[in-house]
């Protein structure tokens, strides 16, 4: 007790100041406008200043939180992936079939699901034979497709089943053309790989490049436009020089060929009628 006596006695006349300058700023600061707008704007400023170094401290205090959210996030997300990797798997070649066929519905054609019971790839002309015929409503000049890509077109038909012309036969001829222009040539094969064929005639000036998409053209009763056909694979000259050979990498692939769709123009007979009138 005696010590703080003692200390409150020596320094007491600096508690005294400090007390009346207290009072004083106090004072000041309580009755002028103008010192009182200075000492709120300094006060909030300093408060700001303080909030934000708090805030920043924190956050950094906070990031192994922020961290381990994260973490879990991305755990959950690969989970996710993985579930709809598996779903994606599970599509079955039946779903994307019924897409085409809904697809060829509104294009104005009826579609024939069937199934190829036999199919060569390495002969010469190459053909399919499938597990419906006459009695299932098919006949000769219909198109034939899957999910990825058209097939063929029906050759001969029996009661019950069906010998299509593979696009892997030299007999075969289809109009075809680029999916974003209108320039258009034939595709044939040349007997040599199951997965190209090859677009012929289509004039030097037309413009595309490697990786252009191919479709049906339309331009017969037997596919309809924008069917997939593949890819533009490779680009050269015709031995004539006078128009472009394309190699194309075709987008069905005929070495497991399942489930198709058999499909028919429903004005196909009206067509023919009045095109038959020119010839």
């Amino acid at each position: 007790m005696h010590n703080l006596l003692s200390f409150l006695f020596r320094y007491g006349y600096c508690f005294l100041f400090v007390l009346l300058e207290f009072i004083c700023l106090l004072l000041l600061f309580r009755f002028n406008n103008y010192q009182s707008g200075i000492g709120f704007t300094s006060a909030n400023n300093f408060v700001g200043a303080v909030y934000n170094v708090s805030a920043e401290i924190s956050s950094f205090f906070n990031l192994d939180i922020i961290n381990k959210q994260l973490v879990l996030r991305n755990i959950e997300l690969e989970a996710e992936n993985s579930m709809l990797r598996e779903k994606l798997k599970s599509v079955s070649p039946d779903s994307i079939v019924d897409e085409l066929h809904f697809t060829l519905n509104h294009q104005g054609y009826g579609t024939i699901p069937a199934r190829v019971v036999n199919n060569t790839i390495n002969m010469q002309d190459n053909y399919i034979t499938l597990d419906k015929g006459t009695c299932d409503g098919i006949y000769p000049e219909m198109g034939v497709a899957n999910g990825n890509g058209i097939i063929g077109i029906v050759y001969m038909v029996s009661d019950h089943y069906s010998l299509v012309i593979s696009l892997l036969n030299r007999k075969s001829s289809i109009s075809c053309k680029f999916k974003h222009s209108d320039y258009f040539g034939y595709l044939r094969w040349q007997n040599n790989d199951s997965r190209y064929a090859f677009l012929e005639d289509l004039p030097r000036y037309a413009q595309f490049q490697k990786g252009d998409t191919i479709v049906t053209s339309g331009y017969s009763a037997v596919f309809p436009k924008g069917l997939i056909v593949g890819t533009v694979d490779n680009i050269a000259d015709s031995e004539d020089g006078h128009s472009y050979l394309l190699r194309i990498r075709l987008a069905a692939d005929f070495s497991c060929l399942d489930n198709v769709l058999v499909m028919h123009n429903r004005n196909c007979a009206e067509q023919h009628e009045l095109e038959s009138l020119i010839k």
